[in-house]
């Protein structure tokens, strides 16, 4: 079926709307999947363009589609399509060229924001990524639909993107959920209802099945999920071999053990804001960075880690982006060491154009156990502040995220 399969007819009632949803018990494993990434990073600056038909690709004689939008796709442009190819369906489809390192930084900043929600994110490709979200149900008091919304708002306000959510109790079945959510859409399968949700879906629905299998399933009569299911597991072997038929039936019934493998150690941990005005008051950039540090500093110490270097990302209006990194003399995990360093990176840029988005990352992550190296002029006061930054995460996991801040953060009007 595809990564795009839009919501077949009788679906309606598994989509995520303002007003209600479905049961969502039990369903934390969430696919997230950004809708026509790489065209939609480039319409950023180019929201003329957002009605037309837009295709990503190369210019040589052998480039192929790398990504079309929606009204591309409408002509029947899909990735991997050559150009030759796609320019006869819609040859008034603006083409542009694919702007180097641009979706792989899109990228890594969306993955680090799945990541303040749980560290079980599997990221498939630069554009999608499954995460299991159980700790995050307890840990904020949500639910998947409300977490997986607050995804999709994120993502959006911070970067410019869009993106689809699949919800469900097994990997395959959120995978299918949030192709028919795009664009820009949710759709949530309550585990009661996976079998019904599967069944009268095509063959080629079922993760596996390509091209051959899909022919040499509908060779004998089997057209949907439901077809498979009520084979005898004998007969299926028979035709596809022992280890393609037990998957198959496996999957036919709902089932898929699987679980979220994250993608390797955590070398990095951050947190990033967008404002919805360009700011251009100094001041208020660093008060964003002592935010941003306080984020980053609760985020390790609930997860036991330190960093070794600070870093900072700041966007300008144009989406021209930079980077500075400082290596501390220790690894810390308190946010008054991480905003020291933000703000001197910052001053050091010497740039004084308004900002869309910063940032604030601590990298070379160690595990708090390790032993901790202070100097004699700094172990008290760092050691006070940490106790305090420690008191506040007690009393913020008791009474909510605003109970305890420091003084300059508290609410004003901000762009």
């Amino acid at each position: 079926m595809g990564r795009n399969t839009a919501l077949p007819e009788g679906y309606e009632r598994f989509r995520v709307t303002d007003s209600t949803w479905p049961d969502d018990t039990g369903c934390h494993l969430l696919h997230v999947d950004m809708d026509a990434f790489f065209a939609a990073v480039e319409l950023r600056t180019r929201p003329e363009l957002a009605d037309r038909p837009v295709v990503v690709a190369g210019a040589g004689p052998r480039s192929v589609v790398l990504s079309a939008n929606y009204p591309a796709r409408r002509f029947g442009i899909s990735s991997a399509m050559p150009v030759a190819a796609a320019r006869k369906l819609c040859p008034h489809a603006v083409y542009l060229p694919p702007t180097k390192g641009l979706y792989s930084e899109v990228s890594r900043g969306v993955m680090a924001l799945f990541s303040e929600y749980t560290p079980l994110v599997e990221p498939l490709s630069l554009d999608e990524a499954f995460l299991d979200v159980r700790g995050a149900l307890r840990r904020l008091g949500a639910t998947p639909v409300e977490i997986g919304s607050e995804i999709r708002a994120k993502v959006e306000s911070e970067y410019g993107v869009t993106c689809s959510v699949g919800a469900a109790g097994v990997k395959f079945v959120a995978k299918l959920a949030s192709g028919m959510a795009k664009p820009d859409g949710m759709v949530v399968v309550p585990v009661a209802d996976t079998v019904s949700f599967l069944h009268p879906l095509p063959v080629s629905a079922l993760w596996g099945v390509g091209p051959k299998t899909a022919e040499v399933l509908r060779a004998h009569g089997l057209a949907t999920i439901a077809d498979i299911a009520a084979t005898p597991p004998e007969r299926l072997r028979r035709w596809l071999g022992v280890a393609t038929a037990e998957h198959l039936t496996a999957l036919a019934h709902g089932r898929d053990e699987r679980g979220v493998v994250a993608d390797a150690e955590e070398k990095s941990l951050g947190a990033e804001r967008t404002f919805d005005t360009d700011l251009a008051d100094r001041a208020e950039q660093e008060r964003q960075l002592l935010s941003l540090a306080e984020k980053v500093a609760a985020t390790l110490r609930r997860r036991g880690l330190r960093g070794r270097t600070v870093s900072i990302k700041v966007r300008f209006s144009d989406f021209r982006t930079i980077t500075r990194a400082r290596t501390l003399p220790t690894a810390t995990d308190v946010a008054r060491t991480i905003h020291a360093q933000a703000v001197t990176l910052l001053r050091d840029t010497g740039a004084g154009a308004p900002v869309r988005l910063l940032g604030v990352r601590a990298e070379g992550l160690v595990g708090a156990e390790q032993p901790e190296q202070l100097s004699l002029d700094d172990a008290r006061p760092v050691s006070r502040w940490r106790d305090a930054e420690v008191a506040a995460d007690v009393a913020r996991s008791k009474f909510g995220a605003a109970a305890v801040r420091p003084a300059s953060l508290l609410r004003r009007d901000v762009p």
